[in-house]
């Protein structure tokens, strides 16, 4: 088990939201990240819990973290885990994340006391790769969301890939708590001309029929597709001297993909 939000469980830093980095690289108001952003906004008002959910690739943790930074920045904390967590390794994941001091307690009653009071000041928890997550684990969040004996002023905003949306909706009574679902999809080929011109310098002035070929073939809608590409194709550029994109240069990047199949 390990948990990639780091020990202060805060938001990542702007510049690490792009594919590797990607220079350049400017947040742009998609569809899917406007209606993540309303989401949020209202779940913060309402101090509900969400979920995030789509295929791996479309967004769903950049349009998170980039509504969070703006709604929330200073009281969001994020918990991620890469295996199934028992209910003892999120109770320390919340621990540090939450930023309390001293030692973990080391009696559950203790431990619950003590987080249950952490949550009373106003908080919005990130709980990436939802899917991961066992029942007892969600039991255990929805407990803490929903403590009628302590004022808790708590927002749960859940975010997986595949199998997030099916494990969530199998809880039914995490499900009926679940304030809202917004499911990320490939973006359509009217936004993906729209929108990819202004995401990168690189395509600022590119063929539009390019772009379009360059989706059909390669990127599917996908944004972490795009990010790929754009970093294989500034790389290219600089090699060869380059300043706009061919048909040529494009295809090539082609070759540096894993698979030209759909997303």
């Amino acid at each position: 088990m390990t948990s990639a939000a780091g020990r202060t469980g805060r938001l990542p830093r702007e510049r690490e939201d792009h594919y590797m980095r990607l220079s350049g690289a400017q947040v742009v108001g998609t569809k899917a990240l406007l209606r993540v952003r309303e989401d949020i906004r209202a779940a913060i008002e309402a101090k509900a819990m969400i979920c995030v959910y789509g295929r791996t690739g479309h967004g769903k943790s950049f349009a998170v973290n980039a509504s969070l930074r703006e709604l929330a920045p200073t009281r969001t904390h994020r918990i991620q885990f890469r295996a199934r967590p028992s209910t003892r390794d999120l109770r320390h994941e919340l621990f540090h994340a939450l930023g309390l001091h001293g030692r973990p307690p080391a009696h559950a009653i203790e431990f619950d006391r003590m987080l249950r009071a952490a949550l009373t000041e106003p908080r919005v928890l990130v709980c990436d790769e939802a899917q991961w997550l066992s029942k007892l684990c969600f039991e255990y969040l929805r407990y803490l969301w929903d403590d009628t004996d302590t004022d808790t002023d708590l927002t749960i905003i859940f975010t997986g890939g595949n199998g997030c949306f099916e494990m969530l909706q199998s809880e039914p009574m995490l499900e009926s708590r679940v304030y809202s679902w917004q499911e990320i999809n490939p973006m359509p080929m009217e936004e993906v001309l729209t929108v990819i011109p202004a995401f990168h310098p690189v395509w600022a002035d590119t063929d539009p029929e390019l772009i379009a070929t360059c989706d059909r073939e390669a990127a599917h809608g996908n944004f972490r597709a795009w990010a790929k590409i754009t970093h294989h194709l500034t790389v290219g550029m600089k090699e060869t001297g380059r300043t706009t994109v061919g048909d040529d240069l494009l295809r090539w990047t082609y070759s540096k993909l894993s698979t030209r199949t759909r997303a």
